[in-house]
C-alpha cells in the first residue's frame, strides 16, 4: 500500500513566484531608496532634540546630529557601489 504522508513538492511555478515576488520587492525598495534617501532618526522620533537624563533639559540629539534624519540602509549602499563604479572607470 502506498504511503499518503504529506510531502512539500516545490513546482517550478511556486519558486518562479517566489523569486518574482522578492525581485519586486527589490526592485519597490531601490526605487524608495533612490526617491527618498532618508528615513525619520528612531532615537529622537525626527525631532533632532532628545530630552536629557534628568528630563528637563532638550539637547541635540547625537545619533543624527541634530538634524532628525538618517540614510537609509539600502542608500549606504547605493553610495558605496557608485562610489566603486566610479573608482574603477577610467576618465
Amino acid at each position: 500500500m502506498p504511503s499518503l504522508a504529506a510531502t512539500a513538492t516545490h513546482t517550478a511555478a511556486t519558486v518562479a513566484l517566489f523569486l518574482l515576488i522578492a525581485a519586486a520587492v527589490t526592485v519597490c525598495y531601490v526605487g524608495v531608496c533612490w526617491w527618498r534617501p532618508f528615513r525619520r532618526c528612531r532615537r529622537c522620533d525626527g525631532t533632532g532634540r532628545r530630552r536629557s537624563l534628568m528630563l528637563r533639559a532638550r539637547r541635540a540629539c547625537r545619533r543624527c546630529d541634530g538634524t532628525g534624519e538618517h540614510l537609509r540602509p539600502g542608500r549606504i549602499a547605493l553610495n558605496y557601489l557608485r562610489e566603486l563604479h566610479d573608482k574603477g572607470t577610467p576618465r
